[in-house]
């Protein structure tokens, strides 16, 4: 099996959240209704907030069935996409269709937009885990960090998650994005508290841009800071938490790292990591192939240099 090949399915991808991850994209590339400063895969290329069936359902259930074959081992289903998954029309049917291949959870990474349409809320009832983001606590800093589609408006989604959390009986995991000068004091924590109070979710992870953003400005806050969130909003930190490494059925080193940038984004370390373990003797050499290579882009952010495919 060429996993390269996959237009779908990609991973294992190791999560920091949920162990190895099995990814399934049911969106066009850059198809957006957000445009986050801190998005890892650069500023949204197709803004919009029209559900579409961008790929049949079928199609991508049936690789999924091909990629079951070979038994690989996993934790969980992850609906992520190199877009926003829920602007996906079939979204419900993907989520059952799935439920009916593996008894491995079904997770949706979502980052919220639509969670004030009913419709898309009675679909994600059927996943296992959905994980909303929620980064500010008012329509001002919602536009400021994540600069939604015009016709999205912070407060109407907001309840819309508060309608979903009681009705939904799966875990409901929220992640807020911490950075620097913008949500990363006191006085944010103490107004976010009190909004997350209103909501019923099983988990608060608390994250930071370690990886290169779509905006320079964007920067990491203090470890101090991070500290103050975990304590006042009771959170997990993100950072803190291990990861089981980069995985990929691919022989050759080189397409291997390919056919994961493609979708995930890794840095020198992570690739490191995954050619060490897979034997690979000239590593440097193999990063200076990378770094030559006119299909992939580097980025140098913190000493930190991310490859991923343009």
């Amino acid at each position: 099996m060429i996993l390269e090949n996959f237009k779908y399915i990609f991973g294992p991808v190791p999560s920091r959240r949920m162990g190895l991850s099995i990814g399934i994209s049911p969106i066009a590339k850059g198809h957006c209704n957000y445009s986050c400063t801190y998005c890892q895969l650069g500023r949204t290329r197709n803004m919009g907030n029209e559900r579409e069936e961008y790929f049949n359902c079928n199609e991508i259930i049936e690789e999924f069935k091909l990629y079951l074959k070979d038994d690989i081992d996993f934790d969980v289903v992850t609906i992520v996409g190199e877009g926003e998954p829920t602007l996906y029309s079939k979204l419900g049917i993907l989520i059952k269709e799935l439920k009916l291949l593996t008894d491995k959870p079904i997770a949706v990474i979502t980052n919220g937009g639509l969670m004030s349409d009913s419709s898309v809320r009675k679909e994600l009832k059927n996943a296992d885990i959905v994980l909303p983001s929620l980064d500010a606590c008012d329509e001002k800093m919602f536009k400021k960090i994540n600069r939604p589609h015009g016709s999205i408006k912070f407060d109407e989604i907001v309840e819309g998650l508060r309608i979903f959390s009681k009705e939904y009986d799966g875990q409901l995991w929220i992640e807020t994005m911490i950075i620097k000068d913008l949500n990363d004091n006191r006085e944010f924590f103490l107004d976010f508290k009190k909004l997350l109070d209103t909501i019923s979710y099983h988990r608060l992870y608390i994250n930071s841009p370690v990886r290169p953003p779509a905006e320079k400005s964007v920067e990491q806050p203090s470890k101090e800071s991070i500290k103050e969130a975990v304590s006042i909003l009771g959170g997990i930190s993100i950072d803190e938490l291990s990861s089981e490494g980069f995985y990929s059925e691919v022989e050759d080193n080189y397409e291997a790292v390919l056919s994961i940038i493609k979708r995930h984004p890794m840095n020198q370390f992570e690739i490191k990591s995954f050619l060490d373990k897979r034997g690979e003797e000239d590593i440097e050499g193999f990063l200076n192939r990378l770094s030559n290579d006119s299909k992939i882009e580097v980025v140098n952010y913190k000493d930190y240099y991310t490859y991923r495919l343009k």
